[in-house]
């Protein structure tokens, strides 16, 4: 059984955290470093669903995309929520790392993941990271379709491969417009709009796309605009994160046990369709799935 400092090394190879942005809050949160570890858990959010979830697993190490404090705090007491989940943490063993924006700029990180899941071929970074000699990690990623789907075909592509959520997929531009090349972000993207108008993309799917950015920028230019739920655009990422600590397990013959939550935590749980659609903007209904 390994312990904890030899698994958060082997993390530390995977998504180095000199990769992660100023602001960001990346690493190991809780947790000692000479306890052993046997079973792992992945998810997007440290909320108390997953903490339960952890325990009721007995997982050693939960791994999570965002982090629990982004911005510090002067008390972790159980009658905070955020709190709380730290003592469920430490009172069951459970350490908590975090993995966010070194995870979105590794290769392979958070948009391949998300490219993978819409099943189109990853061709280059969105935004290159100067840092990396081969040219391959970067924040989001640039791909090509095998063949030209219309961006109502993307959108129900969209809406089938990513995980369900109320939300669904929101979509702007021309229904009918041909779909050969693709910018994917996962997580909040409207700030890479000028990196997407360079690269050329004839579509962009993210997250949290604001009413402002949007209009601009289809002010501009054509570009189509896929907006999906934040939780589902990163979701992909605990599986595929899942898998490559799995492959070093085996490697180092670990034995670790890896699970992936299929708890959905998008904050979000119910959409109100409008009470009578275009048309012309009614996309074919989707055989959307939860997390399997």
């Amino acid at each position: 059984m390994p312990r904890l400092s030899e698994v958060t090394a082997a993390l530390a190879a995977l998504w180095p955290a000199s990769l992660a942005e100023s602001w960001d809050a990346v690493g190991t949160v809780a947790g000692d470093p000479d306890a052993g570890v046997s079973r792992v858990l992945f998810a997007v959010d440290p909320v108390q669903e997953i903490a339960d979830e952890a325990v009721k697993l007995g997982a050693d190490l939960l791994i999570t995309h965002h982090p629990l404090y982004l911005r510090g705090t002067t008390t972790v007491a159980a009658d905070t929520f955020k709190g709380r989940v730290v003592h469920t943490l430490i009172k069951h063993d459970i350490a908590l790392h975090v993995a966010h924006t070194n995870a979105d700029k590794a290769d392979p990180g958070v948009s391949d993941a998300l490219a993978g899941a819409l099943g189109v071929r990853v061709v280059r970074p969105l935004v290159p990271d100067p840092t990396d000699p081969a040219g391959r990690r970067g924040l989001g990623r640039i791909c090509e379709l095998d063949h030209p789907l219309t961006l109502r075909e993307l959108a129900g592509r969209a809406a089938d491969r990513l995980p369900a959520t109320a939300q669904g997929i929101r979509v702007a531009g021309d229904l009918d417009a041909t779909i050969r090349t693709i910018a994917v972000s996962g997580g909040s993207g409207d700030s890479l709009f000028d990196d997407v108008r360079a690269s050329g993309a004839d579509a962009f799917l993210t997250a949290d796309l604001r009413h402002h950015p949007v209009s601009e920028a289809r002010e501009r230019t054509p570009l189509a605009l896929l907006d999906a739920a934040h939780w589902a655009t990163e979701w992909p990422w605990c599986e595929q994160a899942a898998s490559q600590l799995e492959a070093i397990s085996d490697r180092e013959g670990w034995g670790l046990r890896v699970h992936v939550s299929r708890t959905v935590t998008d904050p979000w749980t119910a959409h109100a369709a409008s009470a009578r659609p275009s048309p012309a903007t009614t996309l074919p209904a989707s055989a959307a799935r939860t997390p399997s």
